[in-house]
């Protein structure tokens, strides 16, 4: 019996390009999208792959596919919780609504996709599960914090997920972990701070100024949403998971300058500090 994947978030950037990567190499790809109609006429000759209508932020269109999948195949071998989106806002300039579409996503989302899963994952005797989340689940960065904060809420919920999964229910967890990706997701963030008034003319704008400016230069030569795909296709050969994968070398840097060996604290302060001023 072949190998079966469900990837949420599947319509573009990395869920996309794993969508691909995996139906080419034969396995049976459930990609959720909110874009059904248009993913199935763009895709449609490419064989494995079936889109799938899937809300993350909706429990029973998540459980329909899910679902889907036990009807048609009884089994599933790896959860791809990909669906996400960020915002560049200061905690103090954002509508309280916009913190709850994020986490909402981000955070929630997850929760019910690895909820609605996870029977079919225990009868299927074994799993992997793998979610998107980011070096900004790692470290903190200005202006940023609110995506920052959903995504370190998706380390803690993994990371808590992953003490008990594997030695209860064979299930393994891993955070992939990238840095800046060439994708629309880069593009959306920046477009969501033009269409709600630009950035604003007020005491954050000097930041802001400064943290746009070094995101873009940062995004230069970013890492693309394929060599994401290649990694997250190695990454379910392996026969041991890792929790956490770091999935480029400029991410791994990124996140290695937080580590301070200093016990007074006060060089991890500095640390942070340069993580700052060199974003």
């Amino acid at each position: 019996m072949g190998k079966i994947i469900c990837i949420t978030g599947a319509s573009s950037g990395i869920g996309l390009a794993s969508a691909l990567k995996f139906a080419q190499e034969g396995w049976t790809v459930y990609a959720g999208t909110r874009h059904l109609e248009r993913d199935q006429e763009l895709y449609r000759n490419v064989d494995n792959l079936q889109f799938v209508e899937l809300e993350v932020t909706q429990p029973d269109s998540i459980q329909r596919v899910i679902d889907q999948i036990d009807q048609e195949h009884g089994t599933l071998d790896v959860l791809f919780c990909n669906a996400g989106f960020g915002y560049l806002r200061a905690l103090g300039q954002a509508p309280f609504t916009d913190i709850e579409r994020i986490f909402d996503t981000n955070v929630y989302g997850v929760m019910h996709t690895i909820r609605a899963a996870l029977p079919l994952l225990r009868k299927t005797g074994y799993g992997h599960i793998v979610a998107t989340s980011s070096v900004g689940g790692l470290i903190g960065q200005p202006m940023n914090e609110i995506y920052c904060a959903s995504k370190f809420a998706l380390e803690g919920l993994l990371e808590s997920l992953a003490t008990y999964y594997k030695p209860q229910f064979n299930i393994d967890i891993t955070l992939l972990e990238p840095g800046a990706i060439a994708t629309e997701f880069n593009k959306t963030v920046l477009g969501h701070v033009a269409d709600t008034g630009g950035i604003l003319e007020d005491e954050y704008k000097p930041i802001l100024d400064a943290y746009t400016g070094t995101f873009l230069k940062r995004n230069v030569e970013p890492q693309t949403a394929e060599s994401v795909a290649d990694v997250m296709w190695d990454l379910v050969q392996l026969e041991t998971k890792p929790l956490r994968l770091r999935t480029s070398e400029r991410a791994e840097e990124f996140v290695s300058r937080k580590v301070s060996t200093d016990p007074t604290g006060l060089d991890g302060v500095l640390h942070i500090r340069k993580i700052q001023l060199d974003m």
